[in-house]
């Protein structure tokens, strides 16, 4: 059977995405038949792109999708033709119409989540989920600075962190994004691109300065946001939307107050199928539950993915952004 998928045969910018025909063999042992029916965009798929984390080329893109399975191989038990599955971890090649995928890391669906929603919220849900309950994990009162609120990742950490009872501060890089911020629950919004924003961090925190930071955004905001925590406060660096972080000395962290500093990964905090399926089993409780909602604000169909690229990085979307094939 032939389909098609969008590839890259050598990094750059979003000119380097191309929709190609494809030939999708049965699937091998331990794998299943996927049509996928939505793929997720997320910035690692930028980065992937853009050569930052590099991999083998030519290659597929794309880590995040939900899908029917079409064909089930060898040494796979519990699923089943007909079942509807997310998934959002390696192998890379998520942009297709149709593809094969190991089993053991696909998670079923429950009918209560549309298919646009599904391919939504893996990534980023689970990226919230193991950022504000096992790297930080937040207790009522906390102090939160959350960086690029608006965001994907964002709009789902702030309505989780509003429903453990944090304290949530915003920043946002636009008036429109600030006051998206707001309505989903942030307590204070500010915008990172003011020059005396890391005053006003500190303002909103009592003078005291917040218990951990969330930075997706990298270069800009990284050094900044090192002066807004208070003693043994955390700094949690999880994205690069601005740019790697640049080198520090581990003398800084003693000197502004005894920091903590990581830099986690999804694909660390889901590497086992046990913590794959708790991260998972978390997400879909909180939607289907109602405690956070998953906006797709913005949908392209899968060969467009080049523009979907270009909008996100020049910081046009909020929300998740969603490629139909």
């Amino acid at each position: 059977m032939t389909d098609h998928a969008i590839r890259i045969h050598q990094t750059g910018g979003p000119e380097q995405l191309r929709w190609e025909e494809v030939e999708v063999g049965a699937p091998k042992s331990g794998e299943v038949t996927l049509r996928n029916t939505a793929c997720g965009v997320n910035f690692i798929d930028t980065y992937h792109r853009s050569g930052l984390y590099p991999m083998n080329l030519p290659s597929g893109l794309g880590l995040e999708a939900a899908g029917v399975i079409e064909a089930v191989g060898p040494d796979v038990s519990g699923l089943a033709v007909g079942d509807r599955v997310a998934y959002c971890s390696a192998p890379i090649g998520a942009y297709a119409e149709r593809r094969n995928y190991p089993a053991e890391r696909l998670i079923k669906i429950p009918k209560e989540i549309d298919d646009k929603t599904a391919a939504a919220m893996m990534l980023q849900g689970m990226t919230a989920e193991y950022l504000i309950r096992r790297t930080y994990p937040v207790k009522p009162g906390d102090i939160v600075l959350l960086h690029a609120a608006a965001g994907g990742v964002g709009q789902i950490a702030t309505q989780w962190l509003r429903h453990l009872g944090a304290t949530i501060i915003g920043t946002a890089g636009s008036p429109e994004k600030l006051k998206i911020a707001a309505e989903l629950g942030c307590h204070f919004v500010i915008n990172y691109r003011d020059g005396d924003w890391v005053a006003k961090v500190k303002a909103a925190s009592g003078g005291k300065g917040v218990h951990v930071v969330y930075d997706g955004v990298g270069k800009d905001t990284f050094m900044p946001s090192l002066d807004c925590l208070r003693p043994r406060g955390y700094m949690v660096t999880y994205g690069n939307a601005s740019g790697p972080v640049p080198a520090i000395e581990p003398l800084l962290l003693s000197q502004k107050g005894s920091l903590f500093l990581t830099r986690p990964t999804l694909m660390a905090y889901t590497a086992s199928r046990e913590d794959l399926e708790l991260s998972a089993k978390a997400v879909i409780d909180v939607i289907t539950k109602g405690v956070v909602k998953i906006n797709v604000n913005h949908t392209y169909a899968l060969k467009d993915a080049a523009q979907a690229h270009r909008d996100l990085e020049g910081r046009k979307t909020t929300g998740s952004v969603v490629l139909l094939p």
